[in-house]
């Protein structure tokens, strides 16, 4: 079973690229009304000049201006309601879809490869879903906001156009040289929103590293240490940041000057044609009104697009990490093969795995079985390789060469998820999720646990007191204000283990915070799981394990010897050099042991 460690040969991204065109497509009915009301307003707005203009001429003739009054300030109730209306639809559609996307980009990293998890960071990642997302959000906004800016535009110029064409002309050219003047900027701004949401995954990454160490830092008063690290990225952040607002801040104010520049245009030009006669007063304030309605919608247009440029940089970096391809499903089978009767549980033939950036083979070669039942052992110094092999066994991680053979079948032809379904695991950190006890106890079971088998389990491991004190007992939230110390994390987790459906059950040094007396017990949980499933224990205090039915000697990441214990005390110096070792630290002869 020849694999790649990174992406496995049939693996492909598990979600689509982010486009926004074909997401705002999802709904269609409430944007487009959204726009209608806006276009409503937009008309409101156009019809007020065009009643200032009446209430002027009705003045200089001497006329009631009672209906034009009347008609304006309908038209700007009317305006200001439609335009409320339609903000809220389009703020609604954005966050529809900001929450879909979050979900997408979510459900695709918690299917990513483990190691492309780990060289992402947690950081990075997190980024995706917290500051690219409000980045996205602003796309939906401003992606709405262009199109009703750009119609109010139209829209105005060709009702300035039918009131003076040469004042219409001349406020184009002015805001035509605003515009050539911003493209080569936004382009520029777009850069660096791509280097700021960067730096802020950075910053995320380290500081979430150091929170989770910070028993550690605080240990060895290493806060000074800790602390320039995070000002170093911090100032990295603060910098890019700087350079985006003095983008942010030229923008607007070569905006402004081009309005202003166009508005002395447009007096100049008009004071002129009114004293040579070919423009009345009436129509140079109507146009004036125009062009003041003009400007913030020119405006608009620009800043939207320094907007969007910083949308669509959120979105590049959220299409980057979907495009990375998820845990491959399956690489032979379509069927879920059944586990094969009487077949060893785990089976490695010349295995060899190098971790991504080592130097050196984590596994050389290496050859094992696990029977079908029963308790085998994984034995050796640290770094030899043994927990690798557990992760090798759940597909978290593929071999560089050598077959792997699960339950009669080779590893790459169970899909993905059936295969786990066989496999229950307790890593070294005894990993509990935010979630209830009743949650964290029925991770992967098929079928919803009893109250009274979830004490039954909790009573095996000596836990059902203390899960009795919690403030909901079964239903206590766990990862906040209320956690277990390290000892009931553990055993909750064998817990777990105990209530599974697994054929196979993998124990990553499961009994480094367990006394003596806990031992024993952990030894009564193993040897009621190895009765109908194999139970794999990677483990180092060789007192748990040496009753084992199967004790693989591992070193240098292969194999030194196996058999029983007895059989490897008689025939291994090896593992009766890592015997007195222990004997010697725990002070007491374990050859004897019962």
């Amino acid at each position: 079973m020849k694999q790649k460690q990174s992406t496995p040969a049939t693996g492909r991204p598990s979600a689509g690229r982010i486009r926004i065109r074909r997401e705002l497509a999802t709904a269609p009915a409430p944007l487009a009304f959204a726009l209608l009301l806006a276009v409503a307003a937009t008309g409101a707005a156009l019809a007020v000049p065009l009643l200032v203009r009446e209430v002027i001429t009705d003045v200089t003739l001497g006329e009631s201006i009672t209906t034009a009054i009347v008609w304006m300030c309908a038209a700007a109730v009317g305006g200001a309601l439609t335009q409320a209306c339609a903000g809220f639809l389009i703020a609604r559609v954005g966050e529809q879809m900001i929450y879909r996307l979050r979900n997408r980009i979510m459900a695709h990293t918690l299917r990513l490869p483990l190691a492309t998890v780990r060289a992402q960071g947690t950081g990075h990642l997190t980024a995706r879903v917290t500051s690219d997302a409000l980045q996205l959000r602003q796309v939906v906004d401003v992606g709405t906001q262009v199109p009703i800016a750009g119609l109010t535009v139209l829209l105005t110029l060709v009702v300035m156009i039918w009131v003076d064409w040469l004042l219409t002309l001349v406020t184009v050219l002015a805001l035509a040289i605003v515009t050539v003047t911003l493209t080569t900027l936004l382009r520029r701004l777009r850069t660096n929103v791509m280097s700021q949401q960067n730096a802020i995954g950075r910053i995320a990454q380290r500081f979430t590293a150091h929170l989770d160490a910070l028993t550690t830092i605080k240990t060895y008063r290493a806060e000074p240490l800790v602390s320039r690290a995070l000002d170093s990225d911090a100032g990295d952040l603060r910098d890019e940041s700087l350079t985006g607002a003095r983008l942010q801040a030229v923008i607007p104010a070569i905006t402004q000057l081009g309005n202003q520049f166009a508005i002395i245009a447009v007096i100049f030009t008009g004071a002129a044609r009114i004293h040579s006669g070919d423009l009345s007063v009436a129509d140079f304030a109507a146009f004036f009104l125009y062009l003041l309605q003009t400007i913030p919608s020119a405006t608009t247009l620009t800043s939207s697009l320094g907007r969007i440029q910083a949308g669509l940089a959120a979105r590049d970096r959220c299409n980057e990490l979907l495009d990375i391809p998820g845990e491959a499903a399956t690489s032979h089978a379509v069927d879920a093969p059944l586990p094969a009767p009487k077949a060893p549980s785990v089976a490695f033939s010349d295995v060899s795995f190098t971790h991504p950036g080592a130097s050196s083979p984590a596994l050389r070669g290496l050859s094992l079985t696990a029977p079908a039942t029963g308790l085998t052992a994984i034995v050796g110094p640290s770094g030899a390789g043994k927990s690798t092999v557990l992760s090798l066994i759940g597909r978290f991680m593929h071999p560089d060469r050598g077959d792997i053979r699960v339950l009669g079948h080779d590893a790459a032809a169970w899909p993905l998820d059936e295969l786990r379904s066989h496999i229950a695991f307790v890593d070294q950190k005894f990993t509990l999720l935010e979630a209830t006890v009743r949650e964290n106890l029925q991770l992967g079971r098929a079928t919803a646990a009893t109250d009274r088998e979830l004490h039954d389990a909790l009573k095996a491991v000596d836990l059902s007191a203390d899960i009795a004190a919690l403030p909901q007992g079964l239903d206590t939230l766990l990862g906040r204000e209320t956690d277990l110390s390290g000892g009931q994390r553990q055993r909750m987790a064998l817990a777990r283990a105990l209530l599974s459906d697994a054929d196979i059950v993998l124990l990553d040094e499961p009994t480094s915070q367990l006394d003596g007396i806990n031992e024993q017990r952990f030894r009564t949980v193993v040897d009621e799981l190895a009765k109908n499933r194999s139970v794999i224990v990677v483990a180092h205090r060789l007192s748990t394990v040496h009753h084992a039915h199967h004790v693989v000697l591992m070193e240098s990441g292969g194999v030194v010897d196996s058999g029983d214990h007895d059989t490897l005390m008689r025939r291994c110096s090896a593992y009766r050099e890592l015997v007195a070792t222990q004997t010697l630290r725990a002070g007491a002869d374990l050859t004897t042991v019962a």
